[in-house]
């Protein structure tokens, strides 16, 4: 069993006892969460798909911790000129995992 769930704009796959690397949330480690906008349920093969959310349906999560993701390097050049810049980034994500899909 799975579910699409939408999580701060993003479309996810969650499944039960599974971890996803949502953006970051204002939510403390322990907190409880609850996703009310699920776009389809597949549940053994009968797929439940929304209009635009699944009526009734609710994600059940728990936030694990915040982390880093791996860093990614921006590196801008204009040749001949003598300009380059280099930047690196890193994007803060929320481990939760998936409790329920009810």
């Amino acid at each position: 069993m799975y579910a699409i769930v939408d999580i701060a704009g993003k479309q996810f796959k969650a499944e039960k006892n599974k971890f996803l690397y949502a953006p970051l949330m204002d939510a403390e480690a322990g907190t409880e969460l609850n996703f009310s906008q699920v776009l389809l349920i597949d549940n053994d093969g009968k797929i439940n798909v929304g209009t635009p959310n699944v009526k009734g349906a609710i994600v059940s999560a728990k936030v694990l911790e915040h982390v880093q993701g791996d860093k990614v390097i921006v590196f801008k050049k204009k040749r001949r000129k003598g300009y380059r810049v280099k930047n690196g980034h890193r994007q803060q994500f929320t481990k939760i995992l998936i409790e329920d899909i009810k």
